[in-house]
């Protein structure tokens, strides 16, 4: 009997051994595939119960030096930083230092913002002005903004609020670097050494910090410098883009929206730390992972520093992505499974790839879209040009009865119909929707993709 049952569990283990070794081939070759065709460089750490099936390196962390990425090469994370600055307010109630409800106003009286809680700026329901058109505005982009400099612009030009806070939900990147500015009021320390001790060392996180790059013109061990596509050069580094450098320097200086630096293998032992209670007990925890609500009861997909949806079969998602110029970033956490998928990116990205990631991962059958052929005075309504930024436009044009999508300089690529106005990429995971006003004009797009959908308006 007791060989019976060794030759059972040997078969098993056999089996599932070797089920995660087919699941890591085919996860590669979808990022092997993007890796060929000169569309992604970066890290990929996919894991579950806490342990890495697949992890792996694509492409270089210094191109100019031809040094390669590798498992433990630090990117900056962009937007995935917020969840880090969300558990940095969650640490100080925990420690009595604020209280979620407390109002903007009494850490920054000089704000002209009146009824905005700690609570909404986590949320994305405060409504306030975006301080990057600010910026754009009245910065003088040769100096680097830091958040004092942002909070004395904001009391100064008194920008008008968007909306009546918790009215509407809106993504706000000055709502997080308000955030990581009331940190430092609340706890006394600067934001960097504050994170250092209160979040990223209780998660073990080695590699983890807060980093100016151009600010502090220090550098770090491994760092995987962020590169842009220029039509002409191919890959440069973001700072020397003529599109991007100015960006990226000016703006260096802002800290809790952003500007969090980390590894793949960081980010899966702050995955795990969330399991247990090595930052803030159960209870907190699980607010984190609590969506909003509006003020009319509505409930939003954004608790504190995550995006949350309830999907099938997957059950509850919690994620968020990342892009700043030279990084796109990615996080994905199924807490009923202990599944995690990282992806982090110093050249092009690999986001449009998420559902076919999930897929293998669940070892499920993908769907093909299915293709329609509109008329071509359907898609001729769709021609024109759709800003999402000042540096980031999508031309839509109308080839051999193709419809054709271009960002900036990139190359053109066909939108494939799956309704009248609905178009997708072969090669990616996202759609485009083109909305009409009440006249049926065509006004902006919309980008579906895992994330907040993103719009562009019409030229």
């Amino acid at each position: 009997m007791k060989t019976l049952i060794v030759i059972f569990t040997t078969c098993v283990m056999s089996s599932l051994a070797g089920q995660i070794r087919d699941k890591a081939a085919r996860i590669d070759s979808v990022f092997s595939s993007l890796h060929q065709q000169d569309q992604f460089s970066g890290n990929v750490l996919i894991a579950e119960n806490g342990k890495a099936i697949f992890q792996k390196s694509y492409g270089k962390a210094f191109r100019e030096q031809n040094r390669d990425l590798n498992s433990e090469s630090v990117f900056e994370l962009a937007s995935v930083s917020k969840q880090f600055t969300a558990m940095g307010i969650m640490v100080l109630k925990k420690q009595g230092k604020l209280k979620y409800e407390d109002s903007l106003r009494k850490f920054f009286p000089e704000l002209p913002y009146y009824g905005i809680t700690v609570r909404q700026l986590l949320n994305h329901t405060s409504g306030l002005p975006d301080y990057m058109e600010l910026a754009a505005k009245h910065w003088d982009s040769t100096k680097i903004m830091t958040n004092d400099s942002m909070i004395r612009l904001l009391a100064e030009k008194k920008p008008e609020i968007h909306f009546r806070p918790g009215e509407q939900w809106e993504y706000s990147n000055t709502g997080y670097a308000l955030l990581g500015s009331i940190i430092e009021k609340a706890s006394g320390q600067h934001f960097a050494q504050f994170m250092a001790k209160n979040v990223y060392q209780p998660a073990g996180m080695k590699r983890t910090q807060v980093y100016h790059k151009r600010l502090e013109q220090r550098t770090i061990d491994n760092y995987a410098y962020g590169y842009v596509k220029d039509a002409k050069r191919g890959y440069v580094m973001a700072d020397s883009s003529a599109v991007e450098k100015t960006t990226v320097y000016s703006l260096d200086g802002i800290f809790g929206d952003g500007i969090t630096n980390s590894s793949t293998t960081d980010l899966l032992k702050w995955d795990q730390a969330l399991y247990k209670e090595k930052l803030v007990p159960k209870e907190m925890m699980a607010e984190a992972f609590t969506p909003g609500r509006l003020n009319n009861g509505k409930q939003t997909e954004y608790g504190f520093g995550w995006l949350l949806k309830q999907t099938e079969p997957f059950g509850e998602i919690q994620y968020h992505s990342g892009g700043w110029p030279g990084y796109v970033t990615y996080i994905e956490r199924h807490p009923r499974q202990n599944k995690t998928i990282i992806i982090l990116a110093n050249a092009g990205t690999a986001n449009g790839k998420i559902a076919t990631v999930r897929n293998i991962l669940y070892d499920l059958k993908v769907k093909p879209r299915i293709k329609i052929t509109p008329q071509e005075k359907i898609l001729q309504q769709y021609v024109g040009s759709y800003q999402f930024s000042k540096n980031n436009i999508l031309k839509i044009t109308v080839e051999e009865g193709k419809l054709m999508g271009q960002v900036n300089d990139h190359t053109p690529h066909e939108l494939h119909a799956e309704a009248e106005d609905l178009f997708f990429r072969a090669d990616r995971d996202f759609s485009i929707r083109f909305v009409k006003d009440t006249a049926g004009k065509v006004t902006k797009l919309q980008i579906i993709q895992e994330g907040p959908t993103v719009e562009a308006e019409k030229m």
